[in-house]
């Protein structure tokens, strides 16, 4: 049986929509946690063409919290993210979050047009999705994430993953995602991907990686700012 289609909330643009922006939540959360960043970006005149979908995960037990039921896009084994993956569930919600892909595409919007991003578990499946999809996206954007099925990832990825711009920000405490992870995650996409390192601040071609001191497993204003500054690169007027 196929799996149901992925719900979720729409942030229309200010002015004529001509680009759309897919921002993935992390764990326990819902695409309502992000909709105020959202409606933030939003009223940037720069952002007024931007659509915003914000997809909410589906129910499922996370056994790393003692097998609690909880919104999450895949199940977590350990929150040390030192055993094995949960690939199988990985897989399935890649497959929910390229159908709002389709969905896009099929209503006229090119996917040169669509930035695909998400936080913490968000970003991991916004790495998968968008790394290994045929099609390709205006950029990923990676918030507090990592890169998951690493043993494979590389077989996985698409023939135009190297050229995908992507935007990545970590914060230098985050206790959970630790930053050595986050770290090793990005030389993977640079040194088996073939992802360029941005030289410019700001521009929406190859990595752009920002680590924040003292931010922690969590957002801040200047990565939301570094962040709105990419998305502009990435989906211009």
């Amino acid at each position: 049986m196929a799996a149901a289609a992925v719900k979720f909330i729409t942030v229309a643009p200010v002015a004529k929509h001509t680009a759309t922006v897919i921002f993935v939540h992390g764990l326990g959360d819902t695409g309502h946690g992000w909709k105020p960043v959202a409606d933030m970006f939003r009223t940037d005149p720069n952002l007024a063409h931007v659509k915003w979908i914000l997809p909410h995960s589906p129910i499922r037990s996370v056994k790393a919290n003692m097998g609690m039921e909880m919104p999450s896009w895949f199940d977590i084994y350990s929150f040390g993210f030192d055993t094995d993956e949960d690939e199988v569930g990985m897989l399935q919600s890649a497959r929910l979050i390229n159908q709002l892909i389709t969905t896009e595409v099929e209503s006229g919007t090119d996917p040169s047009r669509i930035v695909l991003g998400g936080f913490s578990q968000g970003a991991t499946m916004s790495l998968l999705t968008g790394l290994t999809g045929e099609r390709k996206l205006a950029g990923i954007a990676v918030l507090s994430g990592w890169l998951p099925i690493r043993n494979k990832f590389k077989s996985l990825a698409s023939s135009h993953a190297s050229s995908i711009p992507v935007f990545w920000g970590h914060g230098s405490i985050d206790a959970l995602v630790k930053l050595q992870f986050c770290k090793s995650s990005a030389d993977f996409l640079t040194e088996q991907l073939g992802i360029p390192r941005s030289t410019t601040i700001g521009e929406a071609k190859g990595l752009s990686y920002h680590m924040y001191e003292g931010m922690g497993h969590t957002t801040n204003q200047q990565e939301l700012d570094d962040l709105r500054a990419w998305i502009k690169k990435a989906l211009p007027q």
